[in-house]
């Protein structure tokens, strides 16, 4: 009897050990460093705050300094700029992913486009491979692509958008390109709106606050089925509850 209390409590101080063990271990998050391109954007700084959420290392990378929340001044903050010398290469040294939060908006300008939806996104999937950072998420457009449409009107944006996927795609990278539709910024409930996962041209209209956007981007981001996927998302209270990865297992996106 003496010896099974013995093995008793050596079982039970092993068991306990290796709980202790388990319960410290870190999540996958909170051992990655992940940058975000556009970070003082409107959907940058709920990417911002949704990964420190999720117990991500965040550091920010924009080419202005505008004003931020309060919520993400903590963060790492690099600035590009063609005169204080920090390059894109030196912002993303050490990081493991990113989110690609930058992106033309419809203006006079019908250069815009061109440059901030396609080459400024070449460029930033050539400094990722530089610097080895193998995971990258894109935040672009429903109906990128498409010809005959009004936003087009604004120096073909969703043209380069499309060029911007493709540039991503070809580039060997582990990449996930979520496609919103209309943004908008109300997050009055957000619990009530529930997220329509799609493939690449199921959906064609649309709405979805830019909270739920920079949502699924960190979902992507913790989701392995979304590699090497195009994911379109609206949002309405209509839609059923369902998460990224049980979507894109059941609709095969």
């Amino acid at each position: 009897m003496y010896k099974a209390l013995i093995s008793f409590n050596y079982i039970y101080y092993l068991n306990k050990k290796y709980y202790f063990l388990l319960e410290n271990i870190p999540n996958q998050s909170e051992l990655m460093k992940l940058a975000i391109t556009g970070a003082s954007g409107k959907t940058g700084f709920r990417v911002a705050e949704e990964a420190i959420s999720a117990g991500y290392d965040v550091r920010l990378i924009s080419r202005s300094q505008s004003d931020i929340p309060d919520s993400i001044k903590k963060c790492e903050r690099y600035f590009l700029s063609d005169t204080n010398g920090v390059t894109l290469d030196y912002a993303l040294k050490g990081c493991e992913s990113l989110v690609i939060a930058t992106g033309a908006r419809p203006s006079i300008d019908l250069t815009g486009p061109a440059k901030i939806d396609y080459l400024n996104i070449q460029k930033q999937v050539e400094s990722c491979k530089r610097q080895n950072l193998k995971r990258v998420v894109l935040v672009s457009s429903l109906c990128a692509g498409k010809l005959i449409h009004p936003l087009n009107l604004f120096g073909l944006i969703l043209i380069w958008k499309r060029l911007g996927e493709k540039s991503l795609q070809n580039s060997g990278l582990d990449w996930t390109v979520i496609r919103p539709g209309g943004l908008n910024e109300n997050e009055s409930n957000l619990k009530d709106q529930n997220i329509l996962f799609s493939g690449e041209k199921t959906q064609e209209e649309g709405s979805i606050p830019r909270r739920l956007v920079a949502k699924s981007c960190i979902d992507a981001l913790r989701t392995k089925e979304s590699i090497e996927k195009i994911i379109e998302i609206t949002s309405s209270e209509e839609n059923p509850k369902i998460t990224m990865s049980k979507a894109i297992k059941t609709f095969n996106i």
